[in-house]
């Protein structure tokens, strides 16, 4: 398991990051941008990343900077309408 960000990841390879967001939470996100989760431990995250990198084939790599959500953790408002895209 690598503890960094690659500095040029190979685009074929899928890689799964495990790390926190600037609040803390721990997230699991991978490079093609299709998969986030959110865990209350590192460990459960870490459990997480490990089964989804044996399904796609995928290295998983520990974030050394803080991760971005891709969704946003904000209560959603009264009147928000549904995303497109969801979890």
């Amino acid at each position: 398991m690598r503890t960094d960000f690659p500095i040029d990841p190979d685009p074929q390879t899928r890689h799964i990051y495990v790390g926190q967001d600037r609040a803390g939470h721990w997230l699991v996100q991978d490079s093609a941008g299709m998969l986030e989760g959110r865990f209350v431990s590192r460990g459960a995250a870490m459990r997480f990343a490990a089964e989804e990198a044996d399904i796609y084939h995928a290295s998983v790599t520990v974030a050394v900077e803080a991760l971005v959500p891709l969704v946003s953790f904000d209560p959603v408002e009264a009147d928000a309408h549904a995303l497109a895209r969801a979890a």
